[in-house]
């Protein structure tokens, strides 16, 4: 068994790769053991590995021994959809500004939506996202506004998903769910409520490029602003505009830099 691993069609790329997954969920340090167990690998291998991944900086080692992700790594990627929160974050900054209100970036990233821009308010409302986070789309407004916005068939992909309910109030329903996209896009603005965290809400529109959707650009509220979070969209409307106007000459795909298709 080529390398030690407990399944023999595994290349070395995947096993680094399920190393680096192990911390996606974890919010502390891992030990050898725990990355070993998460990754499904035998200790040595984890072992040979980790050490390798340390000495390249996409791992450090605390003084207990156990390990966390390496500051390398988060400097490869600021580059994800580094052109597109460059120019974008200037006017995410001035939507807070003029709201108050926790404002956020996200593009589509396969079947989940990617925070690449994020300035938080002074507000305390539930958390559910970070820069470099994910969430599902139907349970997001940047999420279910991109895909309300998106072709046919990418709706349609994610739609035959088993949709997780991330709390009581996530919809989860397929009809119901692709008849919310209909009003969406009818309505230019998605909205969530309870969806992803209990006590907060929020509030999104689309960000245009050239003709197709890019991005999308939203607002978390405490859930006490739910029935007035609306008076935000002749912001966020003119906000959308001036990042769709400042990345029109720099083409989707370069803009965005990560694929776009569904995944999983």
């Amino acid at each position: 068994m080529a390398g030690g691993s407990r399944d023999p069609g595994r290349t070395v790329t995947s096993k680094v790769l399920s190393i680096l997954e192990a911390f996606e969920t974890s919010r502390g340090a891992l030990s050898l053991t725990d990355i070993a167990d998460k990754s499904g690998l035998p200790l040595s291998t984890a072992h040979r590995l980790v050490n390798e991944l340390t000495d390249w900086g996409f791992l450090s080692r605390e003084p207990n021994g156990r390990y966390q992700l390496g500051i390398r790594l988060w400097e490869l990627a600021q580059n994800t959809g580094r052109q597109l929160r460059d120019a974008a974050h200037p006017y995410v900054q001035d939507l807070f500004s003029l709201t108050g209100e926790t404002a956020h970036l996200a593009i589509r990233a396969g079947n989940e939506v990617l925070y690449i821009d994020r300035v938080y308010g002074s507000k305390r409302v539930p958390r559910a996202s970070r820069v470099g986070g994910r969430l599902p789309m139907h349970a997001t407004a940047v999420g279910k506004v991109i895909l309300a916005f998106e072709d046919d068939w990418v709706r349609d992909a994610y739609l035959h998903r088993d949709l997780e309910r991330a709390t009581a109030h996530t919809h989860i329903d397929p009809q119901k769910f692709t008849a919310e996209l209909v009003d969406i896009h009818a309505q230019g603005y998605a909205t969530t409520l309870e969806e992803v965290r209990l006590g907060s809400c929020s509030i999104a529109v689309p960000v245009f490029h050239t003709g197709r959707i890019g991005a999308a650009i939203g607002l978390v509220l405490p859930t006490a602003q739910a029935s007035t979070m609306t008076r935000y969209l002749p912001v966020l409307k003119g906000i959308s505009a001036q990042i769709e106007k400042a990345t029109a000459r720099i083409p989707l795909e370069t803009l965005i830099g990560v694929h776009k298709g569904p995944r999983g």
